[in-house]
């Protein structure tokens, strides 16, 4: 087992990450940027160090400082998180060159899985059903809309490196998609400098699964269920549960199967995530596979009674995966809520600035991860969630109702956050039978009576 793990984030994962090294008697090092100086990640860590100023290009997307960090604090192996470097397979190569070990998949997995068109041709490879698009990216409008008219409106634009929901555009005919090509390069090239793009065929009102994986160096890969993350807004998810209410135990058995083969396609190594669209008909398409442990790793841990983030760093080390892994089944319901500094009353927009009052929702069947305190200043810098409330229990009916008591209990004063529109869609008759797809947010947005009803709370 390692001795010392570099964290290379910040906020909610990095003190997640943290903990669990903790447990395996790990020491660690936290870096942080002159923003994040009062964060709580760089005091719990055993060690922290000062990467830069605020903005993350001069910080933590600073490849030669993390290193730097890494070697001066003797780590022997650094763990990315989520976002930022977690998924630039640069970054894994470097670490490899340097004698620290990448807690995640090779550099060379991350380029297949990464870039979403060389995915998208691995998955048609492997066997796994694809939505109609184009071979690759699509470098001209004229190639977009000649890709556009060959598979039919209405279409999808995403950038090849993309992810969080940037650089993506649903278009309806050719005005849009002109403008969408160009918008999308635009938002892809200043979000992951890279504006590639591709085009795939826009699924209506189709359900947003994904299943995780779990492989080792011994070439074990299981699956540990799904996640149903089709409540999004602007493409970003707000909430996801497991298991999916919309899945049916064969559709479950199919696409485990595909999300395992797709992994061992590429010989998949440590936590990764295999995304799927579902339409109504109960097909599935392949959609891209995030190689790096997701936000809402959380729900299946509490539904299988595993620990993800654990076990990342064990495969990393060279163990196999644990006896937990073999036979697994869920164990219970479990339902994840994004809290977020915005105002869902104002077009989402971003409120960064002082907490003055902060209380976390506890009691059976809860769970809080989150990095924020009373007194603390969002930086306006970083992504805009502030942390992450997770309920559990034996069935659906119990894990929402113990979820919507929980953000009745959160207590966030001096700044504006998603928990009211949380509160709006657990009492949702529809939501409350599972009868969603990835357009719920904007129509529930759509009833402007409800929140109107609700500003109240804000």
């Amino acid at each position: 087992m390692f001795d010392k793990v570099l964290i290379a984030n910040r906020g909610e994962i990095a003190l997640r990450i943290i903990r669990a090294c903790k447990e395996l008697g790990i020491h660690t090092v936290a870096v942080y940027s002159e923003a994040d100086a009062d964060s709580v990640h760089m005091h719990v860590a055993d060690e922290a160090v000062c990467i830069g100023k605020g903005p993350s290009s001069e910080s933590y997307l600073k490849i030669d400082r993390i290193i730097s960090a890494a070697e001066i604090t003797d780590v022997d192996a650094i763990h990315p998180g989520y976002g930022f470097l977690s998924e630039r397979a640069h970054f894994a190569e470097v670490c490899e060159s340097c004698n620290i070990t990448f807690i995640g998949p090779s550099a060379e997995a991350i380029k297949k899985m990464g870039d979403k068109a060389t995915a998208r041709e691995t998955a048609k490879k492997a066997g796994v059903p694809i939505t109609p698009g184009s071979d690759g990216p699509v470098e001209t409008e004229q190639e977009a809309l000649k890709v556009a008219k060959k598979i039919g409106y209405p279409v999808m634009i995403k950038a090849v490196a993309g992810g969080g929901g940037k650089g993506m555009r649903a278009v309806h005919n050719d005005v849009s998609l002109v403008q969408g090509f160009h918008s999308a390069r635009m938002e892809a090239e200043k979000a992951f400098g890279n504006p590639a793009v591709y085009i795939e065929k826009l699924i209506e009102n189709p359900h947003h699964i994904e299943f995780q994986i779990m492989a080792d160096k011994k070439g074990k890969v299981v699956h540990v269920g799904e996640r149903d993350c089709s409540i999004q807004r602007r493409n970003q998810k707000l909430l996801e549960e497991s298991p999916s209410p919309i899945l049916t135990a064969d559709l479950r058995k199919k696409m485990g199967k595909a999300a395992i083969k797709l992994a061992e396609a590429v010989n998949y190594v440590n936590a990764g995530t295999i995304e799927f669209l579902v339409d109504d008909d109960g097909n599935f398409y392949f959609m891209e596979m995030n190689t790096r442990i997701q936000v809402e790793h959380p729900i299946t841990e509490e539904v299988y009674g595993v620990d993800l983030v654990k076990e990342q760093i064990r495969i990393a080390a060279g163990l196999p995966l644990g006896k937990e892994f073999d036979n697994l089944q869920p164990l219970r319901h479990a339902i994840e809520f994004r809290v977020n500094a915005e105002d869902p009353f104002n077009n989402f927009r971003p409120s960064p600035g002082k907490i003055e009052l902060y209380y976390a929702p506890g009691g059976h069947g809860v769970r809080v991860d989150s990095h924020v305190y009373g007194g603390y200043v969002i930086p306006p810098l970083y992504d805009s969630m502030i942390g992450k409330i997770i309920s559990y229990g034996r069935d659906r009916q119990t894990a929402i109702d113990r979820l919507s008591r929980a953000l009745d209990e959160t207590v966030v004063k001096g700044i504006s956050t998603t928990i009211p529109l949380g509160q709006v869609i657990l009492r949702d008759v529809e939501f409350r039978r599972g009868k969603y797809s990835t357009h719920f947010v904007q129509q529930l947005m759509e009833k402007s009576q409800i929140l109107q009803g609700d500003e109240s709370k804000k």
